[in-house]
């Protein structure tokens, strides 16, 4: 679930401050955080699969359900600021927190699924995009493309840089593709709450903002629309849509900087990106 940004900007306490809000986590959390992050990455494996023409968004919800009270976890999103759910389903011109209701899923359509659980108080969070059934081109370029930014994004993330850098990355490559860049929701640092600082924009200049150290544990999820950046708020005060009703994408994982790089702690076949030289959390 991306930080609400503009709409909702958390506020996060440090106790182990690189800048202010920012933690390091040791080796023991990065566990519980792993494991965490693949109750994730399965159970998105298991929704893609569920997510087929007559599937309701609440069907999916409830299969979500069920894979926490199996695995032992704890819902991230349901309860959150009132969020009544523990899956985000947002269907074509959906960006991000759109409620699981009784929509049914129609062939063509496509729907970002965003999903976080918790594993004795450490957060993993995820989200991916998938088709249903068969897709126009423009949809499935859209999606790549997100995919693809994701990767990049990814590539990025190495003691040093910064969070700029992967917000640049991220903006390069959507603008190449002729796709504008979600600014009102921003990727986040992740741990013992699921909003934590750093924020992490998929836009602006590289070079600024925090810099990466080992420890730092970065919850990047470009968002990427057909058309304008502009986004509404529905009725529901979660539903957050593209405001000309075009398509929209989103992809997310969760990922640990390394002494020498990072760490994919989502990373799943559906999931993710293959980007070469990241370690895998186990499937």
């Amino acid at each position: 679930m991306p930080n609400p940004g503009l709409f909702r900007k958390p506020n996060a306490e440090s106790r182990k401050p690189v800048r202010v809000g920012i933690e390091l986590k040791n080796p023991s959390e990065i566990e519980h955080m792993r494991m965490a992050s693949r109750v994730v990455a399965r159970t998105l494996e298991l929704l893609a699969q569920a997510a087929i023409p007559g599937t309701t968004l609440e069907e999916l919800d409830r299969l979500a359900h069920e894979r926490i009270r199996a695995t032992g976890t704890t819902s991230s999103f349901l309860g959150y600021r009132g969020y009544p759910k523990v899956l985000c389903a947002s269907v074509n011109e959906g960006v991000v927190h759109c409620i699981p209701d009784r929509r049914r899923l129609r062939e063509g359509d496509i729907v970002g699924l965003d999903f976080g659980v918790s594993h004795r108080g450490y957060h993993g969070d995820a989200a991916i995009t998938v088709a249903v059934g068969r897709i126009p081109p423009e949809a499935e370029r859209l999606m790549q493309t997100t995919r693809e930014a994701l990767a990049l994004a990814i590539e990025a993330v190495r003691p040093g840089n910064r969070t700029g850098d992967i917000g640049a990355a991220v903006e390069a490559h959507a603008g190449r593709a002729g796709y504008s860049v979600v600014r009102a929701f921003v990727g986040h640092g992740i741990g013992r709450r699921m909003h934590e600082e750093p924020q992490v924009p998929n836009f602006g200049p590289g070079g600024r903002g925090p810099r990466l150290r080992p420890g730092m544990v970065l919850a990047i999820e470009p968002m990427l629309n057909q058309g304008t950046d502009d986004v509404e708020v529905l009725a529901d005060g979660w539903s957050a849509v593209t405001k000309d009703r075009r398509l929209s994408a989103h992809f997310e994982h969760t990922v640990l900087v390394t002494a020498d790089g990072c760490e994919v702690l989502t990373r799943a076949d559906v999931v993710g990106c293959a980007v070469p030289g990241l370690r895998a959390a186990a499937t």
